[in-house]
């Protein structure tokens, strides 16, 4: 992993267009596992929209949009990069045959980079629980803004999803604003969700 990371670091600046080094990116969020993976593999071009499931994917569709808004919760981000990435169908991080990246993430992964009205979107599948789990279903998020380090935000979750407790509701510390979200499945049987991010909220040293 340490030979990887510096390479990994310059594809970030480049799909950022941050001009800084990354020592110069201000640190926050605290300790991110596994989050540097979000460099390997990621496109020189990304688009507000992203599909990280081909057509044939096991599983029942899901699409999520939203918009990220700047610390004040009101003025939308553009050009702030959310990497995602998920379980398939069996609750595992499966990749794909000839995934040569970030395997341990498995191939449900994307990036969407907001537009100028801080919009995205991606669609994918509902992942399933971990196998023998009472983990509930999720997908995991990582926000990388220009001049920042990257950080993690909560999860997405689904209000619908039996294993969601309410203990586990209270254990959610909403960095970035809730990630409990409602689905609701549309006339073709795909479920829609949405959900809003505000840079910086519970984020320690922001």
């Amino acid at each position: 992993m340490k030979s990887l990371l510096p390479s990994l670091l310059l594809v970030s600046l480049v799909v950022t267009g941050c001009a800084q080094s990354p020592s110069a990116e201000r640190q926050v969020g605290g300790g991110c596992e596994d989050c540097a993976l979000m460099f390997a593999g990621m496109p020189s071009t990304l688009s507000w929209k992203t599909k990280l499931a081909p057509d044939d994917e096991p599983g029942e569709p899901l699409i999520i949009s939203g918009t990220i808004y700047k610390r004040d919760g009101k003025t939308p981000a553009p050009d702030v990069i959310l990497y995602v990435y998920q379980t398939d169908n069996t609750g595992r991080y499966t990749p794909a045959s000839k995934q040569v990246h970030a395997k341990r993430h498995g191939h449900l992964r994307g990036w969407v980079k907001t537009d100028a009205q801080g919009r995205y979107e991606f669609s994918t599948i509902r992942p399933a629980s971990y196998p023998n789990s009472q983990n509930p279903q999720h997908i995991h998020p990582i926000i990388k803004e220009p001049g920042l380090s990257l950080y993690w935000i909560d999860e997405f979750l689904f209000d619908d999803d039996p294993v969601l407790t309410e203990q586990e509701k209270a254990r959610q510390e909403k960095r970035g604003g809730s990630g409990i979200i409602k689905l609701i499945k549309n006339a073709e049987g795909v479920w829609m969700g949405k959900r809003d991010i505000i840079l910086g909220l519970h984020i320690p040293n922001y």
